[in-house]
């Protein structure tokens, strides 16, 4: 019974551990980079539909 808590405890462990590894490393920097993109980019006075 030891060995099935150690191994699940590791397979939590690991998952968590991946988990964090991906957002830190895609998740966040894909968040930034389309937030600083959608701030930078012009604004329109007035959109295309509203012009009809």
């Amino acid at each position: 019974m030891y060995s099935l808590g150690f191994a699940l405890f590791l397979l939590i462990g690991l998952m968590a551990f991946w988990m964090l590894g991906f957002v830190l490393g895609v998740a966040v920097p894909l968040w930034l980079t389309v937030g600083a993109v959608h701030m930078l980019r012009p604004k329109r006075l007035l959109d295309d539909e509203q012009e009809s």
